[in-house]
């Protein structure tokens, strides 16, 4: 990066938080209300590419070659006298008209630039959009100081390999609007002591699942028709993630636009087989990507060991609710602690092999005693179900991979790159190795609740030599089951605040990028209580 340009708005998110500049330059991007709110405001003075009535000349872009510098103004007023820089900024959380030490040295690179290109600075200002008023700016020999200090800093943060440390309880992490993926606290692995406001989005997963249903956008909305009728309209700006179940069409005017917004796509096939997934192609992290090839290719036992400890220790914890009595839990606990031990690769799948046999060898147990006779269930097999529990365990497995490959991608790391199931193959390794923490807590109580609680019935699944399948009813139901699963809060065992399940995944794949990126020492897993 030592011959590329630095941008301006980077070196001022340097001053602000190091580790911030480095998401950034890593490409990870998120959706806030306050950054909404900055990039309408600056939207206004974008659609001006010329001077207004006021003798203001918007958005213009500068650079500074001494420095190697770019970036845009917001807007400029050429007077007799010379040049005076106006920013907008949406105000701060607070809602206090305050000019920060970024907002200065950003003033300051912006100066320095439009000196270098002739112009004579006599004033620079910030405009607080939210109270619609102006803010004048006096720039010191200390703001220029400080300006080339943050240069040569972000300059080393662009070259460095490694990442840099998060604040410790820094009062700038509050309200931070990366502090939902940057994760300061939960580094330590110790409870969060104080309110952090990460982000909790507004868009949801939306399921297509009516075969032969053809989907397209229109005016903004993504709309589903069937046989030349509509049966659904969706605003795009709503759509965190579609997935497709079964024989349903996809524009490619759809698919186009859901790239662009950085919303994946992901296939399934209507017997529960996960087929794949559409993503876009810029995504973040890509030097931690590299690392995490090598990583896969070395090994890491650490990983592996946590993976299926928790792994058994939720099949445990599941079963226990169910039957306090149970024979296999002791055995199942002196398991988990055996994981935690071993020091071969071999020796972590076999216990694991072992622990899955205990565990679906007493999973009828999880269902009522009035309905076993109703679900009759003779061990875990897939590929053909051969029976009702067998296609939900399948389905819902699949459902909950397609979480987990959407997790991983959102923090750019590899789906296929694992450290558990062997990538050669050709499946999601890295994917199935989160998911392993949480089959229990989610796939198979979500199996259990709609069984227990009567949402599906045995009439809704039908034999087609030998292999058991839902109908379209009966897989609607259990996808609705398993969405209300993924949404509801939690409290998380570790970190202490609320969150959903489907949160609570892309924080597990954070956790894993962080043990990567060298941030944290280890790996701990979603235990549940």
């Amino acid at each position: 990066m030592d011959d590329d340009p630095l941008p301006i708005s980077l070196i001022a998110d340097f001053v602000f938080c190091p580790r911030r500049a480095w998401l950034e330059m890593q490409g990870e991007r998120v959706e806030s209300a306050q950054i909404q709110q900055g990039t309408n405001d600056h939207a206004v003075a974008d659609r001006f590419t010329g001077v207004d009535d006021a003798g203001l000349f918007h958005a213009i872009d500068i650079r500074a070659n001494q420095w190697n510098l770019s970036g845009r103004l917001d807007a400029v007023q050429l007077t007799e006298d010379g040049a005076i820089i106006r920013e907008y900024k949406a105000t701060p959380v607070k809602r206090e008209m305050r000019v920060t030490d970024a907002m200065r040295i950003q003033l300051a690179l912006q100066a320095m630039c439009l000196q270098e290109m002739g112009y004579k600075i006599v004033g620079t200002q910030i405009f607080f959009t939210s109270h619609h008023r102006r803010v004048d700016v006096e720039l010191t020999s200390d703001d220029f100081h400080d300006a080339e200090c943050a240069i040569k800093g972000t300059r080393a943060l662009a070259n460095s390999d490694v990442a840099p440390e998060p604040f410790e309880d820094s009062p700038r992490c509050m309200y931070c609007s990366h502090v939902g993926i940057c994760l300061p606290d939960e580094r330590k692995s110790e409870p969060v002591n104080r309110r952090i406001v990460v982000k909790s989005p507004d868009c949801q997963v939306t399921h297509i699942a009516t075969p032969g249903a053809k989907l397209y956008i229109h005016s903004g909305r993504m709309i589903a028709s069937k046989a030349g009728e509509e049966i659904a309209s969706i605003p795009i700006e709503t759509i965190s993630a579609l997935e497709v179940h079964g024989n349903c069409d996809l524009s490619s005017a759809l698919i186009r636009e859901l790239l662009w917004r950085n919303v994946p796509i992901l296939w399934c096939s209507g017997t529960g087989r996960f087929y794949g997934w559409a993503q876009s192609s810029y995504g973040p992290n890509g030097q931690v990507r590299v690392r995490q090839h090598v990583a896969s290719e070395t090994g890491r036992l650490g990983l592996a060991r946590e993976f299926i400890a928790t792994k058994i220790h939720n099949q445990r914890i599941l079963l226990r609710r169910s039957d306090n009595t149970n024979e296999v839990l002791p055995r199942l606990k002196e398991l988990e602690k055996t994981v935690k031990n071993v020091n071969l690769w071999q020796d972590v799948l076999g216990l694991e092999g072992e622990a899955a046999s205990l565990y679906f060898s007493q999973f009828s147990q999880l269902i009522k005693p009035d309905k076993r006779e109703q679900w009759q269930w003779q061990g875990r097999a897939r590929r053909p179900a051969p029976d009702a529990l067998n296609s939900m365990l399948d389905y819902t497995y699949a459902l909950l991979l397609a979480d987990c490959v959407k997790a991983i991608i959102a923090c750019g790391l590899d789906p296929h790159a694992g450290f558990i199931h062997s990538s050669k193959r050709n499946k999601p390794a890295l994917a199935l190795d989160l998911m392993e923490e949480f089959r229990a807590p989610i796939a198979d109580s979500v199996v259990q609740t709609v069984v227990n609680n009567g949402e599906v019935k045995p009439s809704g699944f039908t034999e087609i030599l030998g292999s058991v399948r839902m109908d379209d009813c009966t897989r609607k139901s259990l996808i609705g089951a398993y969405e209300r699963r993924m949404e509801t809060q939690i409290v998380h065992p570790v970190f202490g605040y609320k969150a959903s399940w489907r949160r609570v995944v892309e924080i597990q794949a954070r956790m894993i990028l962080g043990y990567l990126d060298g941030t944290q020492s280890e790996y701990h897993g979603m235990r549940v209580r």
